[in-house]
């Protein structure tokens, strides 16, 4: 094995430095992949040598660990203190040293205990303002002091009724894509991995808790140390603080959240253990340490995020039947995915989320048998049509092209459920077995790395087009990188659970049945949803009546089936469920299940209203992210 990492990890310097038969131009900043058209001229399929979303300089002066000290005051909403910054020069000239931020107060910079120059520029409207600071010649780190803004983009600061317990306040960060920089000053780039430490300061009655070794037995006096040893993206790193508690459901995986959903929690998921045992003996070792989970508010607006060694996780999933634990496994397997070997850019995102997707399926398959993983793999086919339908083909090309954009743009099934199909494709072709050997390959060659989309094609050319050139072909992975929709030929995923399914939805729709006699009492959620979400467009009151009737619909507290019935409500103005879609929209804050009730309330002149009641009434205790999506559905 130590012979096969050195070869692998030689392999990976070529990349970095070398030039292929095909045309495959590497360097320090990324890769140029071309190829030559009929005519003969070259044509440059991918290019990156820039991260279009990050003002900093890692070029010349590369950051490399963060020390923060930093308070928590809740009257205020602003986390204040200091952060350290060890950086090592790239060029020996370099003289400046560029940070991302966004609405922080910067009250002094020093080095080797001096006060330096610093400057900041024009604030631009997603990417924030550069801190450009002078360094002096023989320094090594700078320490920044500052305070964050109460309106940070990556911060959410809960009142005490906004949360399970409704008698301590909550505060949660999310830094995925750019908004680290709204309460750390720092190179916020994926392409940057810093090791970190952390001292949080907070009332004495909370717990803080990070993406870093968390201590489930510390002492809780209201100053938390943190340690991440391993270089980690700016956008993973992580903080909450709550009146948190923990509890075991394995030898390396635990659980934190309110004391009222603990228990309901760790039986969820307790199957997470077995999940990361399953996922270590087809990938390899996992590499974190410890694999807990943070349950949420239901604000959170993502169903989950990857934060290593501590994943955030929307309450939404708890289900009381394990069936949407899928989001479990996809976060993490991140830990190999995207942790491990993570985009380089925003563009890149599918080699994070379209790896995953893969690895989630094959998990959950690993641990709940093939019957599962076909089902979710027939509704995830479904939701990536959804989002073909409604994408223009710019948005549906993997290597997606973001100059320009906010990177919130690139989150959609297009990096997800395309990505995961092209490598199913992949697997496919070569056999699962040679398959899983290239992802054992891949990820340790690329280990705490961060890499492009080029440098994926370039080591795909070195092993399985080259090893399986027969079988696979450089065009046909262009097709599924660079074009927009899905490749003709590509992988069909088919359930026979759902041809039961499909007979009684037909049956009912025919009038050969009464929805009562719908035979559904053995159904699990994934046939719900494949039921609900292939039903007609267009349905009668009274056909809503009697499916409301029959299965009691409207009240489903399984988030996942209220969601696709209520915008089916929605489309076929039900009015019957209104009260519980006001209820449903003010009581969540996670965009994958809101987002599409709004959007579709906003097609009408009265759900235009509905949606603005609602909007007003749960705006506070939304997200940032969640008010940024929404509010222009509401307008």
């Amino acid at each position: 094995m130590a012979i096969q990492k050195l070869i692998l990890s030689l392999f990976t310097l070529l990349m970095i430095v070398g030039c292929n038969e095909s045309g495959t131009k590497n360097s320090a900043l990324g890769v140029q992949a071309e190829r030559k058209n009929k005519s003969g001229e070259i044509e440059v399929a991918y290019h990156n040598t820039q991260d279009y979303h990050s003002f900093s300089n890692p070029d010349s002066v590369k950051v490399t660990h963060l020390n923060l000290d930093l308070s928590v005051d809740f009257k205020q909403k602003t986390l204040s203190g200091h952060v350290t910054i060890d950086f090592q020069k790239i060029t020996t000239d370099a003289d400046t040293l560029i940070l991302d931020t966004r609405d922080l107060v910067i009250s002094k910079v020093m080095a080797q205990g001096k006060d330096i120059a610093f400057s900041l520029a024009k604030l631009d409207s997603f990417l924030g303002a550069a801190l450009t600071i002078q360094l002096p010649t023989e320094a090594d780190n700078v320490t920044i002091f500052y305070k964050t803004s109460p309106q940070a983009s990556g911060l959410q600061w809960l009142t005490p009724a906004q949360t399970a317990g409704k008698t301590h306040p909550f505060l949660f960060t999310q830094s995925q894509p750019i908004h680290a920089r709204s309460f750390i000053p720092l190179q916020d780039s994926p392409k940057v991995r810093v090791t970190y430490e952390a001292t949080i300061r907070t009332p004495k009655e909370l717990l803080a808790v990070m993406s870093a070794a968390n201590d489930p037995d510390t002492l809780r006096d209201g100053q938390y140390h943190f340690s991440m040893p391993q270089a980690i993206p700016s956008y993973l790193i992580a903080l909450a603080v709550g009146d948190l508690h923990f509890k075991a459901m394995g030898e390396r995986t635990g659980v934190y959240s309110e004391i009222d959903i603990l228990d309901a929690a760790a039986e969820e998921f307790e199957d997470t253990e077995s999940m990361l045992i399953a996922t270590e003996k087809n990938f390899g070792a996992y590499s974190w340490d410890r694999y807990d989970l943070l349950i949420l508010p239901p604000s959170f607006p993502f169903g989950g995020m990857e934060n290593p060694r501590l994943s955030f996780i929307t309450p939404t999933v708890i289900a009381g039947d394990k069936s949407l634990v899928s989001l479990i496994a996809h976060e993490l397997a991140h830990s190999w995915s995207g942790n491990t070997v993570t985009n380089a850019t925003w563009r890149d995102l599918w080699l994070n989320e379209g790896f995953t997707t893969y690895l989630t399926y094959r998990i959950m398959e690993m641990v709940y048998g093939e019957e599962r993983f076909n089902m979710e793999a027939v509704l995830g086919r479904q939701d990536l049509q959804a989002d073909l339908d409604e994408l223009k083909p710019m948005d549906q090309i993997l290597a997606i092209d973001l100059n320009g954009r906010d990177p919130d743009a690139v989150f959609s099934n297009i990096p997800y459920e395309k990505g995961a199909l092209f490598l199913r494709e992949l697997e496919h072709k070569v056999g699962r077995a040679n398959f899983d050997k290239f992802l054992l390959g891949y990820f340790e060659a690329f280990a705490f790395q961060s890499i492009t989309t080029g440098d994926f094609i370039y080591y795909l050319e070195g092993t399985l087009l080259k090893e399986y050139s027969g079988k696979l072909s450089r065009e046909r992975i262009d097709e599924w990188i660079f074009k927009p929709g899905v490749p003709k030929g590509a992988p069909v995923p088919e359930s026979d659970a759902f041809a039961v399914v499909d007979e009684a939805r037909n049956s009912w729709l025919s009038g050969t049945i009464d929805a009562k006699e719908i035979d559904s009492k053995h159904w699990v959620v994934h046939q719900w949803l494949y039921f609900l979400n292939n039903l007609p467009e267009n349905l009668t009151t009274m056909q809503l009546e009697e499916l409301d009737d029959a299965f009691e619909l409207t009240i489903s507290r399984n988030n996942e089936i209220a969601h696709s019935w209520l915008l089916i409500c929605v489309n076929n103005w039900y009015e019957p469920a209104f009260p519980r879609l006001n209820e449903y929209l003010v009581s969540i804050g996670r965009n994958k299940l809101i987002k599409p009730l709004y959007r579709a309330l906003a097609s009408t002149p009265e759900g235009k209203v509905m949606a603005q009641k609602a909007f007003a009434k749960a705006k506070d205790g939304y997200h940032p992210l969640t008010v940024k999506v929404n509010e222009k559905f509401i307008k």
